[in-house]
């Protein structure tokens, strides 16, 4: 059997990742890009460890973070027999995920402050119909 070393996440990772849980983020892409943040590249198996998630949500939170342009994805090819192991490495700042989420939020504020100005217009409205 092979000996490898894999990253844990410890406590200010977690405090990182419900950080980015409040901006919107679903947990499973913050814990992933978290431990992505941690190292240079891993595998698959390796985010599956070390995140506790499972094999389905890896592959999940890696297509959405590969649509995004956030990871980048190779095929390594093992010894032996056996599909190509997938190694993601993380290629856009932190910042710049962060600034996704942040614009999210704006807008979708702003959307909220639009509906209540609305409201209270139309109910300024049908006050005044129904007071004649």
């Amino acid at each position: 059997m092979k000996d490898s070393e894999v990253k844990m996440l410890d406590e200010d990772d977690y405090i990182f990742i419900k950080a980015l849980s409040n901006l919107g983020m679903s947990r499973n892409t913050a814990t992933t890009m978290t431990y992505l943040m941690n190292v240079e590249e891993a595998s698959s198996r390796e985010i599956e460890i070390s995140t506790g998630l499972r094999q389905p949500e890896v592959s999940i939170v890696m297509r959405l973070m590969c649509n995004k342009f956030w990871v980048s994805m190779r095929s390594e090819k093992k010894s032996g027999k056996g599909r190509p192991m997938k190694i993601y490495s993380l290629t856009a700042p932190v910042d710049e995920i962060i600034s996704y989420y942040e614009d999210r939020v704006y807008k979708e504020s702003q959307a909220t402050v639009l509906a209540i100005k609305k409201l209270k217009v139309m109910s300024k409205q049908m006050s005044l119909t129904s007071s004649k």
